[in-house]
């Protein structure tokens, strides 16, 4: 199992380029923000901005990502397929851009910004310049420089800190003694927005690093290759717009379903609280840029199946532990968000738990990749969407940020289900999902048991909570040796 522990030490190292530049924005940016900002609407912009660029980056990258590790593979046509997936990004990325300014003012109004188009502005810059440099990324993953590829994401958000400290906290004073130039270059009343400025500067300074990456490749455009390319990732397009309504949709729409300012700040105490569940999205996502280029490289081997099979396993008990230290611990994590923001933390097990499920998906979802049967992903997150609509909408205004969460459980374990339920037609992995289930119990037990308790003291919650932990550890150990497992392969050489 040689394949399986490269990608567990490919997954560490993309760790530095996922962990910690996201541990950086929870634990020092949402801090920050969430006491900075004390009115949470002022969040709720910064919240519902950013779920806005999601839902475009899925737009403006179009699948070309996953394609170009799928027609990558072709060694004789490399260049061709590299050039033609960045040509294509470059131009629709810049032709966003060019749109965004000439409609300004009706974009503006339709995202409820009339009275700061800038943000829009900014908006749309952050979102070109990320979409573009997807192709560049997926490159060094391709060729295996997770190296360079976490100095660049690190370096991304350590711009963004020191200018958003500077532009927030800094500033303001040196504006107080200032008679000169800097009054009239700071504006002190303008604080959301330097946020967006921030971002913007620290995408620019990305681009700038990824050129040598572009520039080590004569670029080729090839219409039969963008073709052959659209064709497979188009389907990707669709799935990914019905998975992002699935991951922002809520964000947009509480704003407009409980009413313009109660909205907004609910969007901000929802945002909060969904920042330390999305904790688990981090590992995940760690764990997803190390794993999509490995299983196309993995299928053309034998034993491939087998190989999905045990990752998958080992991938639900590490992060079933992780949404116990998470959620067991939730009276340190919540120290994350500023006081007025800590009711949300009610959000944290249901929006780990659906990160979990999602996980778990994406494991399963090289069945339609590896087969060229990308609509099915469509269907699957099509049907997702429509699972976290109709929650939103029956549920969140009567019951507030609290159904959007429920949303995210139900939508993702529905992809789960019928993933499975399309793949035994096409390509069967024998998962043994049943032997997960106890694990799956005795975690969701270990959590609502540290719930409903009334812990008599922080020292109690403590003890016991760090008991349920090892208790879980050690049965995991026991019955399917989750420690041992890698070392005795380490050992053998296998």
């Amino acid at each position: 199992m040689s394949e399986v522990r490269k990608l567990a030490g490919q997954s560490m190292i993309y760790g530095l380029g996922t962990i910690i530049p996201r541990f950086l924005n929870y634990a020092v940016l949402t801090p920050f923000y969430t006491r900075i900002f004390s009115d949470t609407r002022d969040y709720g912009v910064i919240t519902e901005i950013y779920a806005w660029m999601v839902l475009l980056l899925v737009v403006l990258t179009y699948g070309m990502e996953t394609g170009f590790f799928r027609f990558s593979q072709e060694k004789e046509n490399s260049d061709k397929i590299y050039g033609t997936a960045l040509l294509s990004l470059f131009i629709t990325s810049v032709l966003f851009v060019v749109l965004a300014n000439i409609f300004i003012r009706p974009l503006s109004a339709l995202m409820n910004y009339s009275d700061n188009p800038d943000y829009i502005r900014m908006f749309a810059g952050i979102v070109a310049i990320d979409a573009f440099t997807a192709i560049p990324f997926a490159k060094l993953r391709k060729d295996n420089k997770p190296g360079l590829f976490s100095l660049i994401k690190i370096t991304n958000v350590i711009i963004t800190i020191g200018l958003v400290f500077f532009l927030l906290s800094i500033a303001p004073g040196i504006w107080e003694k200032s008679t000169g130039w800097f009054r009239k270059f700071y504006n002190p009343d303008y604080k959301v927005g330097y946020v967006f400025a921030a971002n913007l500067i620290a995408s620019a300074v990305t681009l700038i690093m990824v050129i040598p990456v572009i520039a080590g490749v004569k670029l080729k455009f090839s219409w039969e290759v963008w073709k052959r390319m659209i064709g497979y990732s188009f389907p990707l397009l669709l799935a990914g717009i019905s998975g992002t309504i699935n991951d922002a949709l809520d964000k947009i729409i509480l704003r407009r379903l409980m009413g313009d300012d109660v909205g907004l700040a609910a969007v901000g105490e929802y945002g909060a609280g969904y920042k330390i569940g999305v904790l688990m999205a981090l590992f995940i996502q760690m764990y997803r840029f190390a794993a999509e280029p490995f299983f196309f490289e993995r299928a053309k081997k034998s034993g491939a199946r087998e190989s999905y099979a045990f990752i998958m396993k080992y991938f639900i008990l590490v992060m079933l532990v992780v949404y116990l230290v998470i959620n067991l611990y939730i009276s340190g994590f919540q120290y994350i968000v500023g006081a007025n923001y800590r009711e949300s933390i009610t959000v944290v097990p249901l929006i780990s738990m659906a990160y979990l499920l999602y996980g778990i998906y994406i494991n399963h979802s090289i069945w339609y990749k590896l087969n060229d049967l990308t609509v099915y992903a469509v269907y699957i997150t099509l049907i997702g969407a429509v699972i976290t609509i109709i929650i939103n909408l029956a549920f969140v205004p009567e019951f507030g940020y609290i159904a959007s969460a429920w949303a995210h459980v139900a939508s993702y374990g529905s992809m789960i289900i019928f993933s499975f339920i399309f793949a035994r037609n096409h390509f069967v992995v024998d998962y043994k999902m049943r032997k997960i289930v106890p694990y799956f119990a005795m975690a969701l037990m270990m959590v609502i048991f540290s719930q409903i308790y009334k812990y008599h003291s922080l020292a109690e919650e403590l003890i016991i909570n760090t008991v349920m932990l090892l208790s879980f550890v050690g049965y995991a150990q026991y019955r399917d040796k989750l420690i041992t497992t890698f070392v005795r392969e380490e050992k053998n050489g296998n």
